[in-house]
């Protein structure tokens, strides 16, 4: 989301262990979240594609995954603050407004703005998680210390390294750089597949096949070397126990507390 740099100051309180909720009530809504969750499935291809052309940085590379995901963000805030969901973000982080509008748009900013400093911020994960329960789904968006998870594949960007390395070491370690990335790149595109798996087209499929899924994902580096990684994830058919009319920021549930725990997250979150 271009130029929120330049005009967002960040507020990690709005992120703090919340999600938000958004209520799926008709095939219009249903569509919607597939349409937003295929973008991101795509933006993981396409940065797999990337990785693993030799002629493509890995800033590049991840750079492109960015606008992709970027723009799923301005589809679904213009789905819930209309055109105007740049001024209601920034109203609410200024304190002139306190309403749920406000404080949904808010969240999803302070992920972008954040999200947007991965390429120059060594040492910071983030890992959202995304749940679709019968009638809503959540997204939880989550930044913690480190640039890993003990699940994560890691592959190196020659791009990012200070070590002054003589020749015939520099193109050993070229060479094994461009390796970890085509690894990294089918390792992209095997777990893109998980996203369409976990969230199918509501056209094509019934109900009682898609009305639960869920996956977490997480992405870092440190210094020259970068991270990914992401799976599924059961939602807890308990957690709500009455429907909503309207998206809202909710606190996060079990399944954030229960991934945080299984990816070593515990007492990292940043928030």
């Amino acid at each position: 989301m271009d130029g929120i740099q330049n005009r967002f100051n960040g507020d990690t309180r709005v992120l703090h262990q919340r999600a938000i909720r958004i209520p799926l009530p008709d095939m219009e809504a249903e569509r919607a979240f597939h349409e937003n969750m295929m973008t991101v499935a795509d933006a993981r291809e396409r940065k797999a594609d990337l990785l693993a052309d030799p002629t493509v940085s890995v800033l590049d590379a991840y750079e492109a995954e960015r606008d992709h995901i970027g723009e799923s963000f301005r589809r679904r805030l213009r789905r819930i603050a209309g055109e105007d969901f740049h001024e209601a973000a920034m109203a609410y982080n200024r304190g002139e407004r306190d309403d749920r509008i406000g404080a949904v748009a808010a969240y999803y900013f302070e992920g972008a703005w954040r999200a947007q400093q991965q390429t120059t911020i060594t040492d910071m994960l983030l890992s959202p998680l995304t749940l679709r329960y019968p009638d809503s789904y959540t997204l939880n968006i989550r930044f913690a210390s480190g640039y890993t998870t003990k699940e994560s594949v890691c592959y190196e960007s020659p791009e990012h390294s200070a070590e002054e390395l003589t020749d015939e070491h520099a193109e050993t370690y070229y060479e094994e750089s461009l390796y970890s990335q085509k690894q990294a790149a089918t390792y992209l595109r095997e777990t893109a597949e998980i996203i369409r798996e976990e969230f199918p087209d509501p056209d094509e499929t019934a109900f009682e096949e898609r009305k639960y899924g869920g996956i977490v994902s997480a992405s870092g580096r440190r210094g020259s070397v970068f991270s990914a990684m992401l799976e599924r994830v059961d939602p807890d058919p308990n957690r709500f126990a009455e429907p909503i009319d309207e998206p809202m920021l909710v606190e996060a549930g079990p399944e954030a507390r229960r991934t945080e725990r299984e990816l070593c997250l515990d007492g990292e979150i940043v928030c």
